[in-house]
């Protein structure tokens, strides 16, 4: 995507964007994506480092970035174990001219290369120059190579080694599989470049991360701006904002530090006719555009353009509260997993597609599961209005590898999403993954505890469910996962507060304990806290030509029994007096899970009208 330079900057709305942005919450005018044919070798012998590959690449194969090799989408197809692998491709003066380089120009003289992610830890030069290194397989980061680059050269040559154990149980690596084939509920790895690359130019002091916090009470946003290296004396932040081309609110203050903080007073909120005239909400998914402006002197120094959501999210008297009133979430379990492209997406289309059928099937909500989702995915949800349950990848060891890994990773996530609107709950671990111990190993319990009081250290503003199904620490939502197939034993299990209640204070569905020393349930709802069925159904139901491993928690026989069966155990999660929201598993099939609503390709197994029926109440 390439924003005209000749746009007057009111012509620029980020939340009317195509979709198409890596980074859709900070924009500028001009970024050149890097996508399409790049030089690929495996280094099955971990020879290439010391061979100085990145000196002189001379790959024999050529890959489709940004594709996991795993892909067919990738060109080259092989799901086999290859520990490192390689990648290059050769940039020139167009490439850098389209992202909107300018030498000459001082809000466009510096050049970044940014990735939104390589699973699971990267090496990259330009020209041979060792950029720098980065671990983690969901986050992005990125290098200004302005420096690097001869300025006498045609073309430049980047290159990124990247290595990603497939048996190495201490990286948080969720669902993808350390067996050589997908087995039960795990499927291929996404190994390599999976997420956009892309070139960017800048001025020399320049925005490099925006936080958007609204206060619904006090009527005001807070916004926090990270810039790229301490600023000139003198220099000033301008902040306005507008709702669908009309200004709200503007401000601006002098800056001196790498990172300031200010809140923005929106006057149209104090009116109280007006009070949910500019609320987000799937319902009514409103976004206000944002423009942030870095001056010197009155000279413009960096100008970015940005959107965000105003709305709350939190818990009270036994219910999730979206804006302050109770919300039934109705969710669904998202693995972002296609066949050809593995959790990359085969499109930025694609991504808004899966946003539209959580919809159409009448959801209100999303758990994205295992995975960091491409955040061209949260400005659908943003955009189109879905709930999003943000959870992190689990590793499957505990130790201090392990857990160094995770808290880097889902540091960086939380800095990374804060200000989507859609995300209202963080899921920092799921059924004890990394911890299988935690009901007897006060360590792993105390890491976990850590991680939900780090994860609201770092974002007080959204409630925090400290272990997605069982065994329970320290959870602002207590979650329960339960395949029971028969849809009266679910009605019974969880009829009001007294079933919930009993069962909470034992042991679950699958046989673990719900609740930990010192998290015992008492009173209504669980002392207030709101009581979830965050996993159920998984009811298999292949179609025809479907993986021969079909697999699922229970099965239909028909198109009619796969309704019925739906109908029953969605009918019971919703009858209860004691639930605060459901999230059936799942959206799509994942090669041998056959327990989607749609096939892998995206195809509804039963008509959608009737689908939306049994999860929208219609």
């Amino acid at each position: 995507m390439t924003i005209s330079a000749e746009a007057a900057p009111t012509d620029l709305r980020a939340s009317q964007q195509d979709g198409t942005h890596p980074r859709p919450q900070l924009v500028r005018r001009r970024w050149h994506e890097l996508a399409g044919a790049w030089g690929f070798a495996f280094d099955d012998g971990d020879e290439g480092e010391a061979a100085r590959w990145y000196a002189q690449p001379r790959f024999d194969r050529i890959i489709q970035v940004p594709f996991p090799f795993e892909s067919a989408a990738s060109g080259i197809h092989d799901t086999g174990f290859h520990r490192t692998v390689w990648f290059s491709r050769g940039f020139g003066a167009g490439d850098m001219a389209a992202s909107g380089f300018d030498p000459g120009s001082p809000l466009a003289k510096r050049i970044h290369l940014r990735f939104g992610a390589v699973d699971y830890g990267a090496k990259v030069w330009v020209d041979g120059c060792l950029l720098g290194e980065h671990e983690g397989g969901q986050t992005p980061f990125s290098f200004d190579i302005t420096d690097v680059l001869d300025p006498t050269a045609a073309e430049h040559t980047v290159v990124v080694r990247a290595v990603d154990d497939p048996l190495d149980a201490t990286q948080p690596r969720g669902k993808q599989d350390w067996r050589l084939d997908p087995h039960t509920i795990w499927y291929h790895r996404t190994s390599g470049i999976w997420q956009p690359v892309w070139l960017e130019a800048t001025s020399e002091t320049a925005v490099a991360l925006l936080h958007w916090t609204p206060d619904l009470v006090a009527g005001t946003v807070r916004v926090r701006v990270d810039l790229n290296q301490r600023p000139a004396p003198g220099s000033t932040l301008r902040y306005a904002l507008s709702y669908a081309g009309t200004p709200v609110a503007e401000a601006s203050h002098t800056v001196s530090e790498l990172s300031s903080t200010t809140t923005i007073t929106l006057p149209a909120r104090k009116n109280g006719q007006a009070f949910e005239e500019l609320l987000w909400s799937p319902e009514t998914p409103r976004l206000l555009d944002a423009t942030v402006t870095l001056t010197t002197a009155g000279t413009t120094q960096d100008e970015v353009w940005s959107y965000l959501g105003l709305r709350s999210a939190g818990i009270g008297s036994g219910r999730f509260l979206l804006n302050d009133r109770p919300y039934f979430v109705r969710s669904v379990l998202q693995q972002g997993y296609w066949p050809h492209s593995h959790l990359a997406s085969p499109s930025p289309q694609d991504l808004r597609r899966d946003i539209e059928l959580i919809k159409e099937l009448g959801f209100n909500s999303a758990r994205v599961h295992q995975k960091i989702e491409d955040p061209r995915f949260l400005y659908w949800a943003d955009r189109l209005g879905v709930l999003v349950w943000g959870e992190a990848p689990g590793a499957f060891e505990f130790s201090a590898t392990a857990m160094r890994r995770t808290v880097a990773e889902w540091t960086a996530v939380l800095e990374r999403d804060h200000s989507h609107p859609s995300i209202v709950t963080w899921v920092p671990v799921n059924e004890s993954w990394g911890v299988p111990q935690i009901g007897h190993d006060l360590a792993q319990a105390s890491f976990v505890r850590a991680l939900v009081a780090l994860t609201r250290a770092i974002d007080p503003s959204r409630p925090v469910v400290s272990n997605d199904g069982w065994e329970h620490v320290d959870s602002d939502i207590l979650t329960i996962h339960d395949y029971e197939a028969d849809g009266e034993t679910v009605r019974a299990r969880y009829r009001d507060d007294d079933a919930v209640t009993r069962l909470l204070a034992g042991l679950g569905p699958a046989g673990r304990r719900m609740m930990l020393p010192g998290q015992a349930p008492s009173g209504r709802a669980m002392a207030g806290r709101p009581v979830m069925l965050t996993e159920f159904g998984g009811i298999s139901f292949p179609r025809e030509g479907a993986d021969l491993r079909a697999w699922g928690y229970s099965s239909a026989a028909s198109t009619e029994d796969f309704l019925v069966r739906l109908a029953a155990l969605v009918g019971a999660a919703r009858a209860s007096t004691a639930l605060a929201g459901f999230c059936y598993t799942q959206l799509t099939d994942t090669l041998q899970e056959t327990n989607g609503l749609l096939d892998e390709a995206r195809n509804p197994k039963a008509p959608v009208e009737r689908l939306r029926a049994i999860f929208g109440g219609e």
